[in-house]
C-alpha cells in the first residue's frame, strides 16, 4: 500500500472526478478530468520532499531501486478509501515523472456501461471464441472487460482466469473461481504465464493487451480449444484490428490465421470517450463488429476493406459503426457536430448523415 502522506494526492483527483495524475520533478501535478489536464498545486505537506523519495514512497523502496537502474515503472495499488491505482513513473530528460491512473472502485452495470445491452448478454453466454476490445488508451476498455467478467463471475459456474500486466480490477470469487495473475508478481513474464494457461483448466480467460505474435497466436488457440477469451488491441477499429492481427503473422502463416480468425472471433468493440459538450462527463461511442456469415468470408478471402461496409449495413446483428454512435449522440444533444467530427474516422461520411 502506498505510503499515507501521498493520500492527499488522491484524494483530490477523486474530488475533481479525475481518471489521470500526472507530475513530474520540477513542475506542478496536473490532472486529468474529462479528458482534458489541469493544472493543481502541490500540497503544501510535499511541497519540500524530494521527488526521488516521494517516488520510493509511492512505489516502494525495494521496487525504487530497480527502477533507479531500469528507468521503468509498471504497478498498481490500494490507495486511500480502498480505491486501486495503476501506476508508470519513468525518466524524461533525466527527470522522474509519474502517469497515475484512478481506477473506479465499482464494477459498472450493462445499463450505466453505454454499450448495446443485448449484446453484452450474448457476450456473456459465450461458451468459446475471441472477443477483442479495442481503442486508445483511456478509452474505458479495462472497465468494459471489468464489468462484463464481474457479470460472468455472477452468473455462471465455469473457472475465469486472467493475466495482467498490471492487474487493475479485483474480482472475488462469487459464482465462479477467479485466478488474477500479476506479471512481475505471480509470473516472470506475460509469455511464461501464456505457456502454462491450459495446464490451469480455465473456461474463461482475459488477456490484457496482445502485444505480438505469441499473445495473438495464444488467443486463437485458447478460443479455438473452447474457451471464451478477452483481450485488448490499441486499434481504431474493426477492420484495422483484424489486420493487426493476420500481420503479426510471418506471410506463410497467413493463410491459416484467416480462418482461425473468421472461425473464432466472436465480437469487436471499437471504443471512444467523447466529452460531453457542456464538459461536465463523457459518453461511450463504440463501434461493434459482430461475427456473421460475411464477416467470415471477408477475413477468409483478405478482403478486411469491405468489413466497414458490412457493419454499416449490418444492424440486424448487431452492428453499428463509429460514425453511427457517434450520430446518437449528437442526436440526442449531449455532443455537437462539430464536436463528433473530432473523433470520427471518416468526417465527409458523418457529415453526410446529417
Amino acid at each position: 500500500m502506498t505510503d499515507e502522506t501521498l493520500n492527499p494526492l488522491f484524494e483530490r483527483m477523486v474530488l475533481e472526478d479525475a481518471s489521470d495524475l500526472h507530475w513530474c520533478e520540477g513542475d506542478s501535478p496536473r490532472l486529468r478530468v474529462h479528458g482534458r489536464l489541469r493544472e493543481m498545486g502541490v500540497p503544501t505537506h510535499l511541497a519540500g520532499e524530494s521527488f526521488a523519495e516521494l517516488t520510493a514512497r509511492l512505489i516502494g523502496r525495494g521496487n525504487f531501486e530497480t527502477f533507479r537502474t531500469v528507468r521503468e515503472f509498471d504497478g498498481s495499488d490500494t490507495t486511500v478509501g480502498e480505491r486501486r491505482i495503476r501506476i508508470n513513473a519513468y525518466f524524461k530528460l533525466n527527470r522522474i515523472a509519474w502517469a497515475i491512473r484512478l481506477l473506479p472502485n465499482r464494477f459498472y452495470s450493462f445499463e450505466e456501461l453505454g454499450l448495446p445491452i443485448p449484446l453484452l448478454e450474448d457476450i456473456c453466454s459465450m461458451r468459446q471464441g475471441l472477443v477483442l476490445v479495442t481503442g486508445a488508451t483511456g478509452s474505458g476498455k479495462t472497465t468494459t472487460l471489468a464489468s462484463i467478467i464481474d457479470r460472468i463471475n455472477r452468473t455462471r459456474e465455469d473457472h475465469i482466469f486472467t493475466i495482467e500486466d498490471p492487474v487493475e480490477y479485483m474480482h472475488r470469487s462469487a459464482k465462479c473461481l477467479v485466478s488474477q495473475r500479476e506479471v512481475g508478481h505471480d509470473t516472470a513474464s506475460f509469455n511464461d504465464a501464456l505457456r502454462s494457461v491450459l495446464r490451469e483448466d480455465p473456461d474463461v480467460v482475459l488477456l490484457g493487451e496482445m502485444r505480438d505474435r505469441v499473445s495473438m497466436d495464444a488467443a486463437l488457440t485458447l478460443a479455438e480449444t473452447g474457451h471464451l477469451t478477452f483481450a485488448t488491441l490499441h486499434t481504431s477499429g474493426a477492420a484495422e484490428s483484424v489486420s493487426r492481427l493476420i500481420s503479426a503473422f510471418d506471410a506463410m502463416e497467413q493463410g491459416q490465421v484467416r480462418e482461425r480468425l473468421a472461425a473464432n472471433l466472436k465480437v469487436v468493440i471499437t471504443q471512444q470517450l467523447v466529452p460531453w459538450s457542456d464538459r461536465s462527463g463523457r459518453s461511450l461511442c463504440a463501434e461493434i463488429m459482430t461475427s456473421t456469415k460475411a464477416i467470415q468470408a471477408s477475413i477468409r478471402d483478405k478482403k478486411e476493406r469491405q468489413l466497414s461496409s458490412i457493419i454499416e449495413l449490418g444492424g440486424e446483428s448487431g452492428m453499428i459503426t463509429m460514425n453511427g454512435s457517434l450520430m446518437s449522440l449528437v442526436r440526442q444533444r449531449r455532443i455537437t457536430l462539430s464536436e463528433a467530427l473530432k473523433y470520427s474516422n471518416d468526417p465527409d461520411a458523418l457529415e453526410r448523415m446529417t
